[in-house]
């Protein structure tokens, strides 16, 4: 009975191990904590091998989704720690445009939680995976707009990346606080932030001596790296993220 108990535990164990690594060798593992009593997690992906630093990902407008641990995926495969945040709580109901529009906006009329949820998901990670590398903070859409309110706060961070984000500069807010690079990655052909947008946001970086880069996909729609969706580009898809590559290298 004490041998049929033993051999059922290892097999646990065993199962365990296997469903913890995939078949890249990476670890995933998901972090809850509460901000004022909500709750909210990190999805996180580790590489077998030495990391080369620690990336953070926000999600788009409809929340953490497959979309963003997969990215989470393809940056430990570069040999990253690549945690996917969550800024709209686990329990939040999620289910359509009406949902979105209303956690979005709500974060959007409160810059001071905005910020407080960020801030607070990236010191969950670091507190758990933190490393001496270098940290940066990337994000979709939405996301890419939550990228640029941490620019703009001077969270520290060692590089940040905008894809098709919202590119708008809040009134009152500017970039007097940034402490690092940031990469925006943006269609021309994109009518939720336009060229116009784009212009008057380089405009400000340089003026406020800011590093900065931007690499614009030409015809490129809002959405350009959602697979399956009607902006979907497989080229400034594949372009960009390779442009990404160059700039954690670089930087």
């Amino acid at each position: 009975m004490k041998y049929f108990s033993k051999s059922i535990y290892i097999l646990i164990l065993i199962l365990f191990i296997f469903l913890a690594f995939n078949n890249t060798g990476t670890y995933a593992n998901t972090i809850k904590y509460k901000i004022s009593g909500k709750e909210f997690s990190n999805y996180i992906v580790i590489p077998e091998e030495k990391p080369k630093g620690v990336i953070y990902i926000i999600h788009d407008w409809d929340g953490l989704t497959d979309y963003e641990k997969k990215r989470a995926q393809s940056l430990s495969e570069e040999g990253y720690i690549s945690i996917a945040i969550d800024l709209f709580g686990i329990d939040t109901k999620l289910e359509g445009f009406k949902d979105y529009r209303r956690e979005t906006g709500a974060l959007y009329g409160n810059r001071e939680e905005f910020r407080k949820r960020i801030k607070k998901a990236i010191d969950i990670g670091k507190e758990a995976y933190g490393i001496e590398g270098k940290n940066y903070l990337m994000g979709y859409c939405f996301g890419g707009a939550a990228v640029l309110e941490a620019a703009r706060a001077g969270i520290d961070m060692n590089g940040f990346i905008s894809f098709h984000g919202g590119l708008k500069t809040p009134e009152g807010q500017n970039y007097k606080k940034t402490n690092s690079k940031i990469l925006l990655l943006h269609g021309s052909a994109d009518p939720v932030s336009g060229m116009n947008d784009l212009a008057d946001l380089i405009n400000r970086l340089e003026k406020e001596g800011v590093p900065h880069e931007a690499q614009i996909f030409g015809g490129a729609r809002h959405s350009f790296t959602v697979s399956g969706s009607r902006d979907y580009d497989s080229d400034a898809d594949k372009k960009s993220w390779e442009a990404l590559k160059r700039f954690l290298s670089q930087n």
